[in-house]
């Protein structure tokens, strides 16, 4: 059995690394908005530092993140027993969880490499592919959000389904 304290890092780096997993394809979207009055998108939006982060942590990270989250996560079960696998709500949260990474890595993913390949000379006609595109993604990540909401919701009040 692990300490109190322990119990509380162990469980706030597992929270910590599974919102980690999927929050670059989650936020990405957001990043690549249009600017200006004419709705041309931003070329080149990968400038930011915090752009910059959320790409290298999308195409370099989820495996390490993920190993993280899956060490943790068998911590959790050895310290809490695996009678915590019984609980509705638990493997509701695990569903919903397991769902959103996979639009994330096959859907979001695929998505956001396609919107950070406009080039500069682009056509008006693939400017409003890319705007279509960006619109989409942007949608799903308000899925996604919604999604870790019922997450959350599951993990804290832990209903009796």
């Amino acid at each position: 059995m692990i300490p109190g304290e322990l119990f509380g890092i162990l469980l706030a780096t597992h929270i910590l690394l599974a919102i980690s997993l999927f929050v670059p394809a989650f936020l990405l979207p957001f990043t690549l908005r249009t600017r200006g009055t004419d709705g041309a998108p931003v070329v080149g939006a990968t400038s930011g530092r915090f752009v910059r982060t959320l790409v290298w942590l999308e195409a370099h990270g989820t495996v390490i993140i993920g190993a993280g989250v899956a060490i943790t996560g068998v911590g959790l079960l050895m310290t809490l027993g695996s009678a915590l696998l019984e609980q509705p709500w638990l493997l509701l949260a695990l569903s919903i969880y397991a769902a959103i990474l996979a639009v994330a890595f096959f859907v979001q993913r695929p998505g956001l490499r396609r919107l950070l390949g406009l080039k500069e000379a682009a056509t008006e006609e693939e400017k409003e592919r890319w705007r279509v595109r960006a619109r989409r993604q942007r949608y799903i990540s308000y899925v996604m959000a919604a999604a870790t909401g019922v997450i959350g919701w599951l993990m804290m009040s832990k209903p009796t389904l």
